[in-house]
């Protein structure tokens, strides 16, 4: 059985993470989205309202579980039996830095592989970042982040829309 993580902060889930969730969990038996648990972060969302969030956007995929974790991604893949990481790859950029991280996880675990998906091309551009800048002025992501999280967002900010 192909158990897989696709590890993230998630802060908040976007259409690019939500696309790549269906994309990976076609492609294994089993998909574990990881809400990493960085104290060191100042997140907009807790790790609850982000599992939560999660959740509720992959209640109807049947071999999708969402779970957060702390400490190392490589420990945490022991613990619940994964061997595959999935990550995203938006740019040539992206790729550099997880080509690194896939050669460190693999050397510290042998039985840990990495599969690169490339990004959506629509939402290529796309990072949790660019959605907290814009909702922070009040800009519209209303094509960033599920419709149903769009108010979430900007309650964060004290923004009404």
């Amino acid at each position: 059985m192909k158990k897989a993580i696709y590890p993230g902060s998630f802060d908040p889930v976007t259409n690019g993470h939500m696309d790549m969730i269906y994309r990976a969990s076609k492609i294994v038996d089993e998909l574990v989205v990881g809400v990493l648990n960085n104290s060191a972060k100042n997140s907009l969302f807790s790790v609850e309202e982000r599992v939560s969030m999660l959740e509720e956007m992959t209640c109807g995929i049947e071999n999708v579980t969402v779970s957060s974790f702390d400490g190392l991604m490589v420990d945490y893949m022991d613990e619940i039996g994964a061997t595959i990481v999935v990550r995203g790859l938006r740019a040539v950029t992206d790729f550099e830095y997880e080509l690194q991280i896939a050669q460190t996880n693999h050397k510290v675990n042998p039985r840990i592989d990495t599969i690169f998906l490339t990004t959506s091309l629509e939402y290529s551009y796309l990072s949790s970042t660019i959605v907290k800048e814009f909702a922070s002025y009040g800009g519209d992501i209303s094509n960033f982040v599920p419709e149903r999280f769009i108010h979430d967002i900007y309650a964060k900010y004290n923004i009404n829309k």
